[in-house]
């Protein structure tokens, strides 16, 4: 039998992927434990409305100045992961910013 061999990128893709969603937190002090960016108040469902709405990467970055693009792809990769039913185990912090 042959090997199984992944698509050119698939490891890359996931490995990336996890670095990524390392920049979704949760924090039980802020907005009840929801996912948010980075320890900061800003929910993931916030920023997937404001796609979903029509904003771009570009106008979300100029609402956020600390905001940063990966911070988007996290959000993505993170509702892909939702939407997939993968377990998500998001970094669970108590500071607030």
């Amino acid at each position: 039998m042959g090997q199984i061999v992944p698509a050119a990128g698939v490891e890359s893709t996931l490995m990336n992927e996890t670095a990524l969603l390392k920049r979704i937190t949760v924090n039980p002090k802020i907005f009840g434990g929801k996912p948010i960016v980075r320890g900061r108040r800003l929910a993931v469902e916030h920023i997937l409305g404001m796609l979903a709405a029509g904003d771009t990467v570009d106008d979300l970055l100029r609402a956020y100045p600390w905001l940063e693009r990966e911070d988007v792809l996290a959000c993505l990769a993170y509702a892909r992961r939702v939407v997939g039913h993968e377990r998500i185990e998001p970094a669970i912090t108590d500071e607030a910013a």
